[in-house]
């Protein structure tokens, strides 16, 4: 195990890095670089650090992933989150996406994410971006059209139809109510 560079569990927004690095901080260690889903330290840590390590990523949330499936499990997700977060849409398809960033046939990560996961793939983008329009409604700064557009939707109906399928409301209902109708993306 490299004791410089750890996969971290549900580092899912820069606000998340911004935390754990200041806590990790404060607590002595000397963080070379945070992102979502890594940590790099400057110096590898010894048993005892390690445990001290642990129990302050797991007291924030996080979770330390030391298998490999789980790692690119995580990759997986954390690629899906920065793409319905961009604003660029997507240039191929998913799949393509998937494979070609981490380096893995398709098929072979569509089995392992749904046997880690107990859900696809597709259905964890789904959920990811109806959970950014959620946010994007709430935030009343784009109009429906603008939203479906965003997320990369062929049209404005398929985007109101997937919406209502996973939430049982209408987007502009959703709008209408916006009360405390959003979940944590780390719990999808």
């Amino acid at each position: 195990m490299d004791n410089k560079h750890f996969h971290i569990k549900n580092m899912v927004c820069s606000h998340c890095a911004e935390v754990l690095q200041e806590k990790l901080t404060d607590a002595g260690f000397d963080v070379q670089k945070i992102e979502l889903g890594e940590l790099y330290l400057s110096e590898a840590v010894t048993e005892k650090d390690y445990e001290r390590l642990v129990s302050i990523i797991r007291n924030n949330g996080f979770d330390i992933i030391d298998d490999e499936n789980s790692r690119i499990v995580e990759q997986i997700k954390q690629l899906i989150i920065r793409q319905v977060r961009s604003e660029e849409p997507l240039e191929k398809n998913l799949s393509d996406y998937l494979s070609e960033n981490i380096h893995k046939d398709y098929q072979h990560l569509s089995r392992l994410f749904s046997g880690v996961e107990g859900k696809s793939i597709e259905r964890y983008f789904i959920l990811q971006k109806v959970e950014r329009a959620k946010e994007l409604i709430v935030y009343d700064e784009k109009t429906l059209g603008q939203i479906a557009l965003e997320l990369d939707y062929s049209s404005q109906q398929h985007f109101s139809r997937q919406f209502k399928k996973e939430t049982g409301l209408s987007p502009s209902h959703f709008k209408e109510i916006k009360e405390n109708k959003r979940n944590s993306i780390d719990r999808l």
